[in-house]
Parts: C-alpha cells; sequence; structure tokens
C-alpha cells in the first residue's frame, strides 16, 4: 500500500472509530500528540481533547451517529473527506431538545497526515442545515 492510501485508510479508520463506533480512545490511537483543529466543531478546543469533547456530545445526542465518506481525495500528507454523517437526535444538541428524528449533517474535512497519525484538520460543516433540522434556525 503507498503512503496515499495508507493516509485515507487513517482518516476513515479515525472518523469510523471515533464517530460512528463512539470509541473515545480512537483521539489518542490516531490524533499525533501535536494536533490542531483549525476548526473546531464544538467549543473553541483545537487540541485533541476538543475532538474527543465533539464525539462525546454528538454520540450523546444521536447514539447511532454514522458518518459515510462521499469521496477521499489524498494528495501529498493532504486526505480530503466529503462526507455525510446521520442520526437519531434522541438528546440535547447545540442547544436543542431531543426531537427523535433523524439528523443529516454534510461536510467538508482536510486532514493532514504524518507518520500514520492526523496532525491537523480544516473543516466545513452545513452547521446552517443542521440548526434548521434542530429548529434553531428560522428560514427567511
Amino acid at each position: 500500500m503507498n503512503t496515499l492510501e495508507e493516509n485515507k485508510k487513517s482518516v476513515t479508520a479515525v472518523i469510523n472509530a471515533l464517530y460512528t463506533k463512539g470509541d473515545l480512545g480512537a483521539v489518542d490511537a490516531f490524533l499525533a500528540e501535536d494536533f490542531v483543529d483549525h476548526d473546531p466543531p464544538f467549543l473553541d478546543d483545537t487540541t485533541r481533547e476538543g475532538m474527543r469533547t465533539a464525539s462525546r456530545i454528538v454520540r450523546a445526542a444521536c447514539p447511532d451517529w454514522h458518518s459515510e465518506p462521499d469521496l477521499l481525495i489524498a494528495e501529498g500528507d493532504l486526505v480530503v473527506e466529503h462526507f455525510t454523517a446521520c442520526g437519531t437526535q434522541r438528546g440535547e444538541l447545540l442547544g436543542g431538545p431531543a426531537t427523535d428524528r433523524a439528523i443529516i449533517l454534510k461536510g467538508i474535512n482536510i486532514f493532514r497526515v504524518r507518520d500514520g497519525r492526523i496532525v491537523e484538520r480544516w473543516s466545513r460543516l452545513d452547521e446552517l442545515g443542521l440548526l434548521r433540522q434542530l429548529g434553531q434556525e428560522s428560514r427567511p
């Protein structure tokens, strides 16, 4: 397996373990000690602990949360992931009470991988779409 494929495998493994399975230990296994999240999904914690917290929040609200890569592209030490994630909202999320409805989140992540471990992440998530599904953003 070449380095590009190994990098894609590392990204897929951390997303599957951390978000789909809810394995908080995946942070220690797949994220480098000096990991930096340039666009943390919750709070302002740009460290590995921020990723662990984000997974904990998502999985508490949607225990069946899972993420599927729609597209993975690797070049050099970067892996771009376009994904669709979904789950049933059984708990509070972003201030919204449980709805027992399915919610969907689409987004794009860019990961930088070094020696099989993720060292940086940039992200653009459809946060407005998610807030609308939670009933927190009125449509114009």
